[in-house]
């Protein structure tokens, strides 16, 4: 295990009720689908996080960021642990590409009630908490 714990930004995207993933490739969590996110870079805010890694994954750009919840993730066959930060996010116009390619194969929209599998491990961790992501959805966009 490395004796460091990362931090990491997950940008959950809502729109008409369906939650934008992406199917990673190339790094941890290889062929799971994931939220738009990456590392908290050193003097950044979790909310500038969380626009920048968005723009760069997707080419969307992110508004009404509000927090969501966090997770504790051990990544024990990789041997990395990480503290995600669940943000949501409205992107009200324009739809994902693919921007990083050796990172990420699609960008799909997603019902939250049919998702698909597997979900990359912060993802399966946060649906363990007792959260309601639509919920959450109104009362941030109000």
């Amino acid at each position: 295990m490395q004796k460091q714990v990362r931090v990491g930004v997950a940008v959950i995207i809502l729109r008409e009720g369906r939650v934008l993933l992406g199917e990673r490739i190339g790094s941890h969590g290889a062929h799971t689908w994931a939220t738009p996110g990456g590392h908290l870079e050193l003097g950044e805010s979790i909310e500038q996080c969380a626009k920048r890694e968005t723009f760069e994954e997707t080419g969307l750009i992110a508004d009404s960021i509000e927090k969501l919840s966090f997770t504790n993730d051990i990544f024990e066959k990789e041997n990395k642990h990480y503290v995600t930060l669940f943000m949501l996010a409205s992107c009200p116009s324009g739809e994902p590409i693919v921007t990083e390619p050796n990172k990420c194969r699609q960008w799909k929209w997603f019902e939250l009630d049919n998702l698909p599998e597997p979900l990359f491990l912060p993802l399966t961790n946060l649906f363990k908490e007792p959260i309601n992501i639509n919920e959450c959805a109104q009362l941030a966009l109000r």
